[in-house]
Formats: structure tokens, sequence, C-alpha cells
């Protein structure tokens, strides 16, 4: 018998005091392809799992009781060991993976604590359609956040990271969100979009700040030919290099990578100064960057 067929409330407390001491145990007692909204409440803790929404578990929503009390965090990177005794490698390093769509987090902190230095260590792998986070922390090093696939709405998060720490395939929108570089010489974004997507990352009245003394990061490289990114009206530090985005090293990718910005703000806008292959969108261009546009896909999807 499913929680849902209880009607019981789902808690989450480290405590005993709710139905749940893990994140985990909550998520595998949920009803498979739900077609509503299933919460969990998440009660303050530190949850050290590495906790896994699988492809059956649709329409799942934590909601954290603060967002820096609510930890959701591990420690793997690519070169821990795995079950069959070889290295993780990226993919499997997450804290959290995310597979069923329509997927929700609000208010907590998703952390890989594997530590600088490390190599590739994934706090969050999202491989969800319409999945959205409101007011959450993504705190890592190398590939913090790697979104996957589907569509993805971000909004009033903090992304934290150094190199690479924006990564994948989805279409993905972060509307005021603050994306926080850790190390002077890296990457914000290395996206990986598909030829036949229109758009990649876009970035809405987002800020990009850095730890002091970190300079010289770059907006983003392709990790694929096709990498679309774009940010509008982006307040940007001084950290950001004049030149603004870089070609992962293969000039060729300069003739299909689209990279785009329209009103970049602060010390770190440069427009004059970008790189000759990236874009200046126009205010017409711009407008077409709302999240509705990006994100609608033939469903018409509103985030």
């Amino acid at each position: 018998m499913t929680l849902r067929e209880m009607n019981d409330p789902i808690v989450v407390a480290r405590d005993g005091s709710g139905q749940f001491t893990t994140v985990q145990e909550a998520v595998d007692r949920l009803p498979d392809y739900s077609e509503t909204p299933v919460t969990i409440s998440i009660k303050n803790g530190v949850y050290r799992e590495k906790l896994v929404v699988p492809q059956s578990k649709t329409n799942v929503r934590f909601v954290g009781e603060s967002r820096d009390g609510t930890v959701l965090v591990n420690s793997d990177n690519a070169h821990t060991p795995g079950d069959d005794g070889q290295p993780l490698g990226t993919f499997r390093s997450a804290s959290v993976f995310v597979y069923g769509d329509r997927f929700a987090a609000e208010r907590l902190t998703i952390q890989n604590d594997s530590g600088q230095g490390t190599g590739q260590a994934v706090a969050a792998f999202v491989q969800s359609d319409k999945a959205v986070f409101r007011d959450v922390t993504f705190l890592g090093y190398q590939d913090t956040l790697y979104t996957a696939e589907g569509r993805q709405y971000y909004e009033n998060c903090r992304i934290e990271g150094d190199v690479d720490f924006i990564f994948g395939a989805a279409t993905a929108v972060f509307d005021r969100c603050v994306i926080h570089s850790k190390r002077s010489g890296s990457y914000l974004t290395a996206a990986s979009t598909p030829p036949e997507r229109r758009f990649g990352y876009v970035f809405l009245d987002c800020r990009i700040t850095g730890d002091p003394g970190v300079k010289d990061v770059y907006l983003g490289r392709p990790w694929r030919p096709h990498a679309s990114v774009a940010f509008i009206r982006t307040w940007m530090d001084g950290l950001v290099i004049p030149a603004g985005w870089h070609n992962w090293r293969d000039p060729e990718r300069e003739k299909t990578a689209r990279y785009a910005e329209y009103d970049s703000r602060g010390p770190g806008a440069a427009p004059q100064a970008r790189v000759g292959w990236s874009r200046q969108l126009s205010e017409r261009e711009a407008a077409e960057y709302d999240a509705g546009a990006v994100l609608g896909g033939d469903d018409g999807w509103r985030p």
C-alpha cells in the first residue's frame, strides 16, 4: 500500500519526527507514474544520501523547511570507486539524480562536497522534462549542475562551482539566479545543445559573482559544437573576461556555437570586446527569449 492510498502526510525528518528519516525511503514509497503532484516535506537537517528519483516517480515535489537548513549532500567524484570497483566517472558521481518528469524542488540545498581539485563531482543530475527548481542552492566545484535532458526552469536559485559547472544538453531557463564562480580562468557553462534545438541555456536577469580574487572567467565554452547560451539583462562582476567566450581550443566550433547577450550590465559587461563569433542581440531579438517561448514546446508548457 502506498502513502497516497493511506492518505498519510509525507514528511522526512532526521530526528525521527516524520514518517521517514531519509529522503530516499520516502521517494521509494511514492506511487509510480502519478498524474498529480506528490509533495515530500523535508525538515531541516543534513541528508547524506545518494538520492535517486527514478523515471517512474513522476510529479514528485521536494519542499525543504529552509533553503540553507535542508541539505541533500554526498561526496562522490569521478574517481570514486563504484560497486563494480571501477571509477564512477562524471555521470555517476551525482548526489541527486532526477529522472522522473515534472519534478519540482523548493527551499533546499543540493550539494556535492567532494571538494575542490577532486575532479568532476556532480551535485544534481537532472534528466527530467518540465523540471522546476525554485529557491534552491546548488553547491559544488567542477560540474555542479548537469542539465542532461528535457525542459528545465530555475528561479531565484544560486549555483556555485569552478569549471563547467552548468553543463548539458537540456533547454533550461535561469530566471533571476546567482551564478557564482570559485576559480580564476574557468568557465561558467559548457552547453551541449543539439543542433536542431533553437534554445539551450537562457539566463534572464541573473547575477554573475565570484569568490574574492577570482578573475578571467569565461561565460561559456561549447562542450558540443552547437552549444546555445544567451545572457539577457545579466549583471556581471568584473571577473568576467572581456572576450566572454572560449572555443574549447577548436576554431571550427566558432562557426556553430550560438552565444549571445543582450543588455549585459556591471563591470564584466564588455560588448565591444566580446569575441567576434558571439552576438549582441537587438531589443526585438531579446524579446524572443521569454521563458514561455523558450520552454513552451509542443504542449505550451509554462512553469
